[in-house]
């Protein structure tokens, strides 16, 4: 699929840089390259406060995102980048926007993003915004949703791409297929929606799945209160056997669930994707009440 839109500056098209540095796709990596212009800047365009944020990026590549978002106004952008074969592209990039881009080669699974922002961020309002590479994308997610200590987190906004089916998953209601522990975790303190999607030939290598870009916004307040360690353990024993019934499926929590369930004021046959988040928040309420017994 050819490039469309001018490339910024005087930056080559991403083919060209994809073929000077020889950046093909590796797919341990999860890589698929972005390269329609008009797609990127529609993406850096959803961006909240944009001209007035740092953008912490993952996953860059060869850096079509990133030219999208200095293209279109961004204070700052940090990009995290764990291919060393794409950081002479991103370094053409960050020539082309004099000190605004920060490249920083590391696994952002492992990085702690809020000491690299506090060094480079410059104080400003951060938003995350990312084609992230399909294999840790959920595990990126939970990472931002679960790492902090306080809430709010440190970021304003989430902009994201993910296998639609992943999207699916964010923004899907109880009692419905795509409704789970992602489901949960991410509404319980976020407001998650499906902005618009993005068809396979527009990547390069063309994905198998459609993808879809999906912005997540923090709540002040969780939408009910318990401590999120406990609302992990409980989805995780629940939707870890989500077929049977919650007198089941919470026994590898606590051996008489039955009772359990009752004693959150929930039906014990219900299965886990019939409850909402509110009744989780009970469950694991409940749960740490019986660990300070034990």
């Amino acid at each position: 699929m050819p490039e469309t839109d001018k490339p910024p500056g005087d930056l080559p098209p991403l083919r060209d840089v994809i073929a000077r540095y020889g950046l093909a796709a590796k797919k341990s990596l999860g890589q698929n390259f972005l390269l329609d212009l008009n797609l990127t800047r529609r993406i850096a365009r959803a961006v909240p406060d944009l001209a007035n944020s740092t953008i912490y990026e993952v996953g860059p590549g060869p850096g079509g995102l990133t030219r999208a978002l200095l293209a279109e106004g961004a204070a700052h952008v940090i990009a995290v980048e764990r291919d060393d074969r794409c950081i002479p592209a991103l370094e053409d990039i960050a020539n082309a926007y004099p000190g605004r881009l920060t490249i920083a080669p590391a696994d952002a699974l492992a990085l702690d993003e809020t000491k690299l922002i506090g060094e480079y961020g410059g104080g400003r309002p951060v938003q995350i915004a990312a084609n992230l590479p399909y294999n840790i994308g959920s595990a990126l997610l939970v990472k931002w949703l679960t790492n902090s200590s306080c809430w709010p987190s440190f970021w304003q906004s989430l902009t994201l791409m993910f296998q639609r089916e992943v999207a699916l998953r964010l923004v899907a209601e109880p009692g419905t297929h795509a409704y789970g522990r992602l489901s949960v975790l991410t509404g319980w303190r976020a407001n998650p929606r499906i902005l618009f999607d993005i068809s396979p030939s527009a990547f390069t290598p063309p994905p198998k799945v459609t993808s879809s870009v999906v912005q997540i916004t923090p709540l002040s307040d969780p939408v009910a209160d318990c401590a999120l360690s406990d609302l992990e353990r409980v989805t995780a024993a629940a939707f870890g056997q989500r077929r049977k019934m919650l007198r089941q499926s919470l026994k590898t929590l606590v051996p008489d669930a039955e009772t359990f369930v009752m004693e959150a004021e929930l039906d014990p046959t219900l299965r886990a994707e019939r409850l909402s988040i509110a009744d989780f928040a009970a469950l694991a309420r409940r749960w740490a009440e019986l660990a300070k017994k034990d």
